[in-house]
């Protein structure tokens, strides 16, 4: 009854103590035995705008008859002072994705979930053309199903050359309507459910929504906001979870 794409995806609440700060979007990225949560990297950490948590929670559901039914699992970004994410940079800088480790054993025994693995990725130069159908999944402004703690999805486009990095940065571009809150969403591609390697979760996973992309010098009175947004490549989920 419930597409599993819907339960790749959770909400992400950043915490200062007791604090809450900020609503993004995660998910799920299983490799071997390893269970990892992948979110944009200025969730966990943006110097430039002071954002700081020390921990984040996520929503996590514990009975498969009655999806009503959830926990917040709380998972600390430090240990001894250091960081617990990983990140990663290229030769433009930063990459905006981070990934957390979970530990298996400390969740809910009951736990529903879905996890994309190695064999999701949609990599180039495998192709995807200018205007493909694509899914951004996540939970703008913080926005979802509060009873059943589902996710939305949006519509979207490839609104660049797939395969190569625009401006020389690690992404490509989507044209969607997205808001606040859905950074670190999957971008994600429909694909024959007859997969035997993708098994439950017929989606190919193309990118990880990180911002909307704006023209620096836009009239505010008199132009639109472009409505274009910047999808990191997921070869960099390779390098991190190595």
């Amino acid at each position: 009854m419930i597409d599993t794409l819907l339960l790749t995806t959770a909400r992400v609440c950043t915490f200062s103590d007791s604090q809450q700060l900020t609503n993004a979007s995660g998910f799920f990225f299983s490799r071997g035995q390893r269970l990892f949560l992948v979110t944009s990297r200025h969730v966990l950490s943006d110097p430039p705008s002071g954002h700081q948590p020390d921990r984040i929670e996520i929503e996590l559901h514990t009975d498969p008859d009655d999806m009503a039914k959830s926990v917040a699992f709380s998972v600390p970004l430090y240990h001894d002072g250091r960081g617990t994410w990983s990140q990663a940079e290229d030769q433009a800088g930063d990459i905006d994705i981070a990934v957390v480790e979970l530990d298996r054993d400390a969740l809910p025994p009951s736990c529903v979930y879905r996890a994309f693995s190695p064999e999701h990725l949609h990599l180039p130069p495998a192709t995807a053309g200018i205007g493909a159908t694509l899914l951004i999944v996540g939970f703008p402004l913080g926005f979802h199903d509060t009873l059943h703690h589902m996710p939305v999805a949006r519509q979207a486009v490839i609104a660049s050359a797939f395969g190569l990095r625009f401006q020389g940065g690690g992404y490509f571009l989507t044209d969607a309507r997205t808001h606040r809150g859905t950074s670190g969403a999957p971008v994600v591609m429909r694909v024959d459910p007859g997969d035997a390697a993708l098994g439950d979760l017929p989606w190919k996973l193309l990118g990880v929504h990180s911002a909307r992309l704006d023209v620096g010098d836009r009239d505010l009175q008199q132009d639109e906001a472009l409505g274009l947004n910047c999808a990191w490549y997921v070869d960099a989920l390779m390098t991190l979870t190595g």
